[in-house]
């Protein structure tokens, strides 16, 4: 692939005009486009989608589209005035509506397919044709690419209207979980994990969509209520948006040599996929069984270090399946997910996930995920033996690497030098009989207190160790399980003291401070936004999204007293809270 030379912005971004400039259709231009489909976009139709990396298609304008928000940050990282967040042209844009752009931007956007692997296991069958040909974006139309100081950016609307693989559905996106998707991504970047972005989010005025959800207070585990919801769209940014179930899908065709293209496309996509994400790693003149190694041994480093982080910040994705894996190694779609405050090891927050997808079994996920990358590039290996042998071993290597990133992970939230498997179980084992608060617990304990008095913030002492409410719990403050905590506290200042005996406490209060959170974006805050924001209303979003900027800084007295908090027992159990369904 012939790589355009990089553009560099010597200006603000202000018009549409000036974004048109910095365009560059990688993916089009590259890729091979479905030779089924309308070369002009009207690909709105659930059908199979038989060979090709992807479809045209034009997205539907969401009705009287209304700004919400926009993430200054990132605004301010790639040079667009704030102004432009709500201006007509733009709202237009990124609301849906392509028909009037300037060139040399398209009129047409793209929708992929890709297969699905759940826990390492191929599935056909969630196809609506029982092929695997009918999986894909089914309500994400990717409409832009640019280069901005070197670096490039693919913006995607989620929520833009139904493609050919929208499987019978509308192709719209709630408020609700357009909000939560928002919020989550921008929140992530200022935690230091790789994610997609948000650009910014618009919702429709008078176009509404009905959706399966908890009546209030409901504590069912499924939705059981149809509820009218106000529809939005959500412009998200990445570098790219392959996914291995992307690259999945072009494996499974290589192998059963389905067509005869079929191996010709396998390779363009790996050779994309390179040239999106890894072209700073993967010498350009290497032999594509060459280059598949080293892409895999990349995306392996990238993997385990993400989920580290994930653990590190107490988020789960809930349905880590290989289609929601990201090529480039970075968190992406903000469906079923969700951050811990109850510890729990088999923490879920989405009802139909299983443990298999639960928070300390994430590595476990990943792992089955990497399996999938590698059988999909296989057949480019075949006639290769000494690759397929490397590829094998980064496989088998995968356990130990991701058992050594965890151990320096939890190191470091304990402000140790070196992991403790004792001190760590003991840990573990208190967390959970107390229970503790995950973000509030690692915060209070980077103050390195003397005494276990801080520590108690972070109790639930009106909770049982399985999160759930209970009337009383006055054995939390009795004499035993003081001393049990006393006696950790004082095992973790010793191997501190020991680890490290020229630091002071101040030097390690202040590096656990930037390993762990201080504000976590908790479901019972994000609910208080997206149903205010039901109502027009856009103060608590914006609020949320202004706190969660920050989340390792000491912020004001007001904002700690309404963030820095535990859950109330009363919204333990409550369905679209504590436990959520797939629905958005």
């Amino acid at each position: 692939m012939k790589k355009q030379p990089l553009q560099k912005m010597p200006f603000i971004v202000s018009t549409l005009k000036d974004l048109a400039k910095l365009t560059n259709y990688s993916l089009m231009d590259f890729l091979t486009c479905d030779p089924d489909a309308n070369k002009h976009g009207d690909n709105h139709v659930s059908r199979q989608v038989f060979r090709g990396h992807y479809v045209p298609v034009t997205p539907t304008p969401i009705e009287a589209p209304d700004y919400i928000a926009h993430s200054q940050n990132l605004f301010h990282e790639l040079g667009f005035a704030d102004s432009m967040a709500q201006s007509a042209d733009f709202i237009r844009v990124f609301s849906g509506d392509i028909s009037f752009v300037p060139v040399p931007m398209r009129k047409v956007g793209w929708a992929c397919g890709y297969a699905l692997s759940i826990y390492g296991t191929e599935y056909t069958q969630q196809c609506p044709f029982q092929t695997g040909n009918g999986y894909g974006d089914g309500r994400a139309i990717s409409i832009l690419e640019v280069v901005i100081n070197g670096q490039r950016w693919e913006m995607q609307l989620k929520g833009g209207g139904r493609t050919p693989y929208c499987r019978g559905a509308d192709g719209r996106a709630v408020l609700r979980s357009s909000v939560r998707e928002f919020l989550a991504q921008e929140y992530m970047h200022a935690l230091g994990v790789p994610t997609s972005r948000s650009l910014r989010l618009y919702v429709s005025k008078t176009e509404k969509v009905k959706r399966p959800w908890y009546s209030e207070g409901s504590r069912a585990a499924d939705p059981d209520i149809l509820i009218s919801e106000p529809v939005a769209v959500l412009t998200r940014v990445a570098p790219s948006f392959i996914r291995v179930g992307q690259l999945e899908l072009f494996g499974r065709r290589a192998r059963k040599k389905e067509y005869p293209q079929a191996m010709e496309e396998l390779e363009k996509i790996v050779l994309h996929l390179i040239d999106r994400e890894y072209d700073d790693v993967i010498e350009p003149n290497l032999g594509i069984e060459k280059k598949a190694v080293v892409l895999a041994r990349e995306f392996r480093s990238r993997l385990i270090s993400l989920v580290a982080n994930w653990i590190r910040v107490g988020y789960c994705q809930g349905n880590f399946n290989s289609d929601n894996c990201a090529a480039g190694g970075f968190t992406l779609d903000y469906g079923p997910f969700g951050f811990c405050e109850v510890f729990n090891p088999y923490f879920q927050p989405w009802t139909g996930g299983g443990r298999h997808f639960s928070f300390l079994n994430q590595h476990v996920a990943a792992e089955r995920n990497f399996q999938m990358f590698c059988s999909a590039l296989r057949p480019l290996l075949a006639s290769h033996p000494d690759a397929l042998k490397q590829l094998d071993a980064l496989q088998i290597e995968f356990p130990a690497l991701m058992q050594v990133a965890m151990e320096k992970m939890w190191a470091a939230k304990l402000g140790l030098d070196t992991f403790n498997t004792e001190l760590f179980n003991e840990l573990i084992v208190l967390m959970r009989q107390t229970p503790v608060d995950y973000t509030l617990f690692f915060r209070e304990l980077s103050w390195v207190p003397d005494d276990i008095g801080p520590l108690k913030k972070s109790f639930y002492t009106d909770t049982n160790p399985s999160g759930e409410p209970i009337q009383s719990r006055p054995e939390i403050n009795n004499k035993e399980i003081d001393e049990r905590w006393t006696a950790w506290l004082t095992k973790w200042k010793s191997l501190i003291s020991a680890g490290s005996p020229g630091r002071s406490n101040e030097t390690i209060s202040s590096q656990m401070k930037r390993i762990n959170p201080k504000y976590s974006l908790r479901e019972w805050l994000v609910v208080l936004a997206y149903q205010q924001a039901n109502t027009g209303h856009y103060a608590q979003l914006r609020e949320l999204q202004e706190v969660m900027s920050h989340p390792y800084a000491e912020q004001s007295k007001e904002v700690e007293e309404k963030y820095y908090r535990l859950k109330p027992s009363a919204l333990f159990g409550v369905g679209g809270l504590s436990h959520h369904s797939c629905s958005s």
